[in-house]
């Protein structure tokens, strides 16, 4: 008897059957098997134990070939097509030369953050695409509003939030672009998202390295932001600049009955440094809101503070800008919301709120490299605020994981500027 293995045509195992000599014994088996070492084995077994070890190893080769076929059938598990569902992975193929918007348009299908980053490019793209020409006729909508070319002209409203660091690195100029061209309507920073602006059109930022240890820095007089430095002559000669501003508000205040408020301060901050590097200078020109709710958390603060021994009396509501902040989204309709938001923290924070007044933006860009594990607004993704009614259910909405510096620049050169070069030409 040979026994053979279900995937293998050697044999594994042998019985050879013969009788005693005189014919009187039981008959004995030579029971040949491998061993551990590979070799073949010669056992000498009565028949009755031949038989039971045979069927013990017949039976694990047995149980062994089930096994297996069971964990075939996990490992091997039939799959459903993704055919038509699914964009196919593929990346730029250079073969074709360099083509940097072919570049760009190919990080939707290049996968992880690359594709977030496509996604947000697609998504600001429906913001400025969008007309109310659109959406269907209500019955209860104006007469303005069913005129087709009034419909025509209504386009998404979008806000546009960044943090101090932004305005420190190059970025800075990017946004002075959206702004000058008035692609953006309302603008939400931190102070230091303003105060940076400022001061680059009074002193010089370089470039530094993060390793820079600051107990020598500071000896020096340079400030390090990241790999940034800026040297600490520049706040000086900013708060040459500005106390004089606060001086003239305060009398306007007292004499014109001024009512100063954070973004009111922004703007006449912008109308006074008159240079075209600057964002604020933009703002002001195209009568762009900027929000800061955090207006004395930074050097702006120190300058407020200042002043107020100097020459007290000077006052901000931050009350009348919170109601102008959320009226910017109130009364937006019947025009769609989009929110790009750079950074997280208070900028993020303020619009998304804002736009909870209104049930939610209908399109949505964040992004940052926050985490959501601590529970940080910084690092909610969309669906976070879409459980506050901060974002539509049914918007368009991406976070791109990614410092801003890197994506940003990407994101405007297919969008904004893309689109402005089209229309130009």
């Amino acid at each position: 008897m040979v026994i053979y293995p279900s995937n293998n045509l050697t044999p594994i195992y042998s019985l050879v059957i013969w009788d005693e000599p005189n014919g009187l014994g039981p008959k004995v088996l030579d029971f040949i098997k491998p061993n551990n070492n590979g070799d073949r084995e010669n056992l000498k077994l009565t028949l009755p134990l031949a038989l039971l070890l045979l069927w013990n190893l017949v039976f694990a080769e047995m149980e062994e070939a089930k096994v297996i076929e069971n964990l075939r059938s996990v490992v091997f598990k039939e799959s459903e097509s993704l055919e038509g569902a699914c964009a196919k992975i593929n990346g730029y193929d250079f073969n074709k030369g360099v083509d940097y918007s072919q570049i760009l348009k190919s990080l939707l299908s290049t996968g992880f953050q690359a594709s977030n980053l496509g996604d947000a490019i697609q998504t600001v793209n429906q913001m400025l695409d969008w007309r109310l020409s659109h959406e269907q006729v209500t019955e209860d909508c104006s007469d303005e509003e069913k005129n087709p070319t009034y419909r025509e002209s209504v386009k998404c409203k979008i806000f546009l939030g960044f943090t101090s660091n932004l305005i420190s690195s190059g970025v800075r100029d990017i946004i002075r672009y959206l702004v000058q061209h008035h692609m953006v309507e309302v603008i939400v920073t931190t102070a230091g998202g303003i105060e940076e602006d400022l001061i680059k059109c009074l002193g010089d930022t370089y470039r530094g390295d993060f390793s820079l240890p600051g107990a020598a820095l500071r000896s020096k007089g340079l400030n390090r932001i990241g790999n940034l430095l800026v040297p600490n002559d520049n706040y000086c000669k900013f708060e040459d600049w500005i106390i004089p501003i606060f001086d003239q508000m305060l009398i306007e205040q007292n004499t014109q009955h001024v009512l100063w408020t954070p973004s009111k301060v922004i703007a006449r901050l912008g109308k006074e440094i008159n240079n075209e590097s600057s964002y604020l200078y933009w703002a002001y020109k195209n009568d762009i809101p900027v929000f800061c709710p955090g207006l004395t958390d930074g050097s702006l603060g120190d300058m407020l503070y200042f002043h107020s021994f100097r020459n007290p009396g000077l006052v901000v509501d931050i009350v009348q800008d919170i109601r102008a902040m959320n009226g910017e989204a109130v009364h937006a309709n019947p025009r769609k919301t989009g929110m790009i938001i750079l950074g997280g923290g208070l900028p993020k924070h303020h619009i998304c709120n804002a736009n909870m007044m209104r049930n939610g933006a209908d399109y949505a860009v964040f992004i940052n490299t926050a985490q959501e594990f601590d529970g940080s607004d910084s690092g909610a993704r969309p669906d976070e605020a879409v459980s506050w009614g901060k974002i539509r259910a049914s918007a368009k909405s991406v976070k791109v994981h990614c410092d801003a510096t890197i994506a940003f620049p990407l994101l405007v050169a297919e969008t904004f500027a893309a689109k402005r070069e089209r229309k130009s030409n």
